[in-house]
C-alpha cells in the first residue's frame, strides 16, 4: 500500500494513453472509490457515466477536443433534485460532491497504475444530448483514463507549488 501523500504527489494529469482498455475490475474498483466519496449530509447526489466503449468514445470526442485519445472516460454529474441546499441562501453542493467523488477516483485510478486527466473543458450541452442526460443531471467533470504512455510524464507546472505559508491562515485574515 502507497502512503497516501505519496500517492496523492505521484498523481499527475496524463494526456498520452496507451491503446490499452481497463479491465472492469479496475472499473468497477474506481467506481467503489467515487461511491465511497463523502457528500453534504450524505445525499450522494453524483451520477457517473462511464465511457468505454469504441462507439461511446467516438460520441464523447463530439463534446470535447481534450479527450487525448484515452480508451476510458468518467462524466461526474449531479442530481439537481438531491443535493443538500444551505437553507439561508440557496447554496447547492452538487458540484462540491461531484468534485470530491471525481478526486477520489483519480487517486485509486493513480493507486491502479492508471493515468488520468481531469477535464473541465468540455460542452455540457453536447455531453447530454450524445449521452441522453434527464434535465436533472448536470455534469462537472470528466476524468480521462488509461495507461500512460513510456515516457510520460508531468507538466512542468505540475512541479510549483506556492509556500504553504502563502495558502494558509490560522484563526483571522487580519493584518498583523
Amino acid at each position: 500500500m502507497m502512503d497516501f501523500l505519496e500517492l496523492a504527489k505521484e498523481r499527475f494529469s496524463v494526456r498520452k494513453f496507451k491503446e490499452v482498455s481497463i479491465s472492469l475490475e479496475y472499473i468497477d474498483k474506481i467506481l467503489e472509490a467515487g461511491s465511497i466519496a463523502p457528500t453534504a449530509c450524505n445525499r450522494q447526489p453524483q451520477k457517473i457515466l462511464v465511457i468505454n466503449t469504441k462507439e461511446g468514445i467516438e460520441n464523447f470526442k463530439k463534446c470535447t477536443e481534450c479527450h487525448f485519445n484515452a480508451p476510458l472516460a468518467f462524466v461526474i454529474s449531479y442530481d439537481r433534485e438531491q443535493c443538500w441546499k444551505r437553507s439561508y441562501d440557496g447554496k447547492t453542493s452538487g458540484e462540491i460532491d461531484a468534485s470530491i467523488v471525481a478526486t477520489h477516483m483519480m487517486l485509486e485510478a493513480t493507486e491502479l497504475g492508471i493515468g488520468s486527466t481531469w477535464v473541465m473543458y468540455f460542452i455540457p450541452e453536447a455531453i447530454k444530448v450524445e449521452f441522453e442526460f434527464p434535465d436533472n443531471l448536470e455534469p462537472v467533470a470528466v476524468l480521462v483514463m488509461g495507461y500512460p504512455l513510456e515516457g510520460t510524464s508531468p507538466a512542468a507546472e505540475h512541479f510549483k507549488t506556492k509556500k504553504m505559508i502563502e495558502m494558509i491562515t490560522y484563526n483571522s485574515y487580519k493584518k498583523r
